[in-house]
C-alpha cells in the first residue's frame, strides 16, 4: 500500500477506548488474560499432538496448524493493543499500521481455508472410512495445509501491497487495531475498485470456504442418517462437533464483518465483532477441542501420567 500525500510520513491515532479511561483498564486485563489463554492453550494442544503418538493423524495435523495459526493471529495485534491501553496518544505509523493489517487480513484467511480442509478430512472419515488413510496420505495433507497459506498470501498480502490510497483530513483510527474497513474508511480517494476487489476477495476466501463447509457436513449428515448404529452416530457427531462450533463462531463473525454493507463510519459493533473473531475465537479454540475431545483428554491424562512416574523414579 501507498499514499499520495507525499514523502512525508503518516500516521494515525488508534482511538480504541482511550476516551473511556475506567473501561479501558478493564479491557485492558480482560484483554490480558484472552491472551495468556490463547498462548497456554495453543502450545499445550501443540504439545500434546507433538509428543502422543496416538494424535500423529490428518485431524490433529491440521488441527496443530489451527493452534500454531491463533498464536501468531492473536500475535499480530493484541501486543499493539495491550500497548496502546497504556499510552495516553496511540500513535501507529502508515507502515506498521499496513504490516498490521496485511498479516491479519493473511492469517484470517488462512484459518478460513484450514478449517475448510478439516472439514473435508471430517468428510472423509465419516462418508468412507473404510479408505479413509488411503484418501488422507501425509502428503495430501500436507498439500492441503500449504495451499491454504499459500493461496491466502496470493489473496491478501498481494493486494494490500499494490494499492494506493490518499489520506485526507483527520488520521483517527476509531478502532483497537488497523483493520482493513477501519483504514479504508480514511481514505478520500475513489474506492470503488476497492470495493469491488474486497468484495471479490472476501467470496473467495469467505463464501467459497464456508459453502465447500456446508457441503461437506451435508454428506457427513446423510453419512450418519444411514448408519444403523445408535453408537455410530454418537461418534461421528462428537467427532464433528468441535469443528462445527468453532466454525459458526469464527464464519459467523468473520462474515458480518466483511460481506455486510458498509458506511463511512466505524461503529461499536465492529469493534465487538472484530474482537470475536480476533481475540475470543483463537482463546476457545484449544477449549473447544479439548473438553468435547477424548483423544485430547486422553493425551493429556498420558502425559501427566510420564510426568509423574518420572518424578517418582526421581
Amino acid at each position: 500500500m501507498d499514499s499520495q500525500n507525499g514523502t512525508e510520513e503518516i500516521y494515525f491515532i488508534l482511538l480504541g477506548l482511550s476516551q473511556y479511561p475506567r473501561a479501558q483498564t478493564i479491557f485492558f486485563c480482560l484483554l490480558l488474560v484472552s491472551y495468556v489463554m490463547t498462548l497456554f492453550g495453543n502450545s499445550l494442544i501443540l504439545l500434546l499432538i507433538y509428543y502422543d503418538p496416538w494424535l500423529h493423524m490428518p485431524m490433529y495435523f491440521f488441527l496443530s496448524n489451527l493452534s500454531f495459526l491463533d498464536m501468531c493471529y492473536t500475535t499480530s495485534s493484541v501486543p499493539q493493543m495491550l500497548i496502546n491501553c497504556l499510552v495516553t496518544i496511540p500513535v501507529i505509523s502508515l507502515g506498521q499500521c499496513v504490516a498490521q493489517m496485511a498479516t491479519g487480513l493473511y492469517l484470517g484467511v488462512v484459518e478460513c481455508l484450514l478449517l475448510a480442509a478439516m472439514a473435508y478430512d471430517h468428510c472423509v472419515a465419516i462418508v468412507d472410512p473404510l479408505h479413509y488413510s488411503v484418501h488422507m496420505r501425509p502428503q495430501l495433507c500436507v498439500l492441503l495445509a500449504g495451499t491454504s497459506w499459500t493461496t491466502a498470501f496470493l489473496l491478501t498480502v498481494v493486494p494490500v501491497l499494490t494499492m494506493t490510497l490518499e489520506f485526507c483530513g483527520h488520521h483517527v483510527i476509531n478502532h483497537f487495531s488497523c483493520e482493513l474497513l477501519a483504514l479504508l474508511k480514511l481514505a478520500c480517494s475513489d474506492l470503488r475498485f476497492y470495493e469491488l476487489l474486497m468484495l471479490g476477495t472476501s467470496a473467495l476466501s469467505l463464501l467459497a470456504p464456508f459453502a465447500f463447509i456446508v457441503g461437506s457436513y451435508g454428506r457427513i449428515l446423510v453419512a450418519v442418517l444411514r448408519m444403523r448404529s445408535m453408537e455410530g452416530q454418537g461418534k461421528a457427531f462428537s467427532t464433528c462437533a468441535s469443528h462445527l462450533t468453532v466454525v459458526v463462531l469464527f464464519y459467523g463473525t468473520a462474515i458480518s464483518m466483511y460481506m455486510m454493507p458498509q458506511d463511512k463510519t466505524i461503529h461499536e459493533r465492529d469493534k465487538i465483532i472484530s474482537i470475536s473473531y480476533g481475540v475470543l475465537t483463537p482463546m476457545m479454540n484449544p477449549l473447544i477441542y479439548s473438553l468435547r475431545n477424548k483423544e485430547v483428554k486422553g493425551a493429556f491424562r498420558r502425559l501427566m501420567g510420564k510426568k509423574i512416574d518420572l518424578k517418582v523414579r526421581c
